[in-house]
């Protein structure tokens, strides 16, 4: 029983090392010449070259103009597909009309299709609307979510309907109800499934290479590929733009943290 403590304090040492010893590797890493970023052994103190590679990056796929992208095509796609997603599982949850549940049934079918199934469909209607290569092409896919859709919809059959009825006997508007109490009531789901679909349309990859044909039309998945040479790779430069592709997730993580967790315990707990 003595070793018991100290046991499990070496056992959350060492997961945590294993957790934390990649990120710590990766940031330190790109902040070394190239030539030593697989030196053994490994270099895990911060070099010199780390405004080399930021020059670098920014020489070879123009680092400002791919990451205003980036944030453009995930920020369009986070506003959009919860705003889809919060008005479309309001009408599942708590309106009754025809076909309702076939719909519903229907939607939750797309979660078992394979997103590499869709792409040709969507590529030819991309291209039946003129719109590839350009930003519309990468954002309007990603505007409907079954998923965000389910996940509210299974969080808003849980409210209340005396509490939507009240408001609409003071003469609130369906907007209004949703705008002043749905909204509010249900923001840690929200929250949640903000920070989910910022997560995908952030890292997204296989889809923009397809639909984006110009270099500065690139997200940052896109742009980093592409410094991936036949001959020679600078891995500085590519660690250096994983480690920078990561910053803004774990900002927003750090924010969203306790509405985040909030949801997840609600998601988990209501019946």
């Amino acid at each position: 029983m003595k070793l018991r403590g100290p046991l499990l304090t070496l056992l959350l040492a060492g997961a945590f090392g294993l957790c934390v010893g990649p990120f710590w590797w990766l940031a330190m890493a790109a902040t070394q010449d190239d030539k030593d970023v697989f030196s053994w052994p490994p270099k895990l103190l911060p070099g010199g070259h780390l405004m080399e590679n930021l020059h670098g990056l920014e020489e070879s796929i123009g680092l400002t103009r791919v990451l205003l992208n980036t944030l453009l095509v995930a920020g369009l796609q986070t506003v959009g597909a919860v705003v889809v997603s919060v008005l479309a599982g309001y009408a599942f949850a708590k309106f009754d009309f025809r076909g309702r549940n076939l719909f519903f049934v229907l939607l939750l079918s797309t979660l078992v299709i394979p997103d590499t199934v869709m792409l040709i469909p969507i590529f030819q209607m991309m291209m039946d609307l003129g719109l590839i290569d350009s930003y519309e092409s990468v954002v309007l896919p990603g505007l409907v979510t079954p998923f965000g859709i389910f996940l509210m919809r299974q969080a808003l059959r849980s409210m209340p309907d005396e509490l939507l009825d009240a408001a609409r006997v003071d003469g609130a508007g369906e907007l209004r109800v949703l705008w002043r109490i749905v909204i509010p009531v249900n923001r840690p789901i929200i929250a949640a499934l903000a920070l989910f679909v910022f997560l995908g349309g952030w890292n997204q990859f296989v889809w923009p290479l397809i639909a984006l044909r110009s270099p500065e039309m690139y997200t940052l998945p896109v742009a980093t590929a592409t410094l991936q040479g036949l001959s020679t790779t600078n891995y500085a430069q590519v660690l250096l733009a994983g480690a920078i592709a990561a910053v803004p997730v774990m900002a927003l993580f750090l924010v969203l943290q306790r509405q985040f967790i909030s949801g997840l315990l609600a998601g988990a707990t209501k019946e």
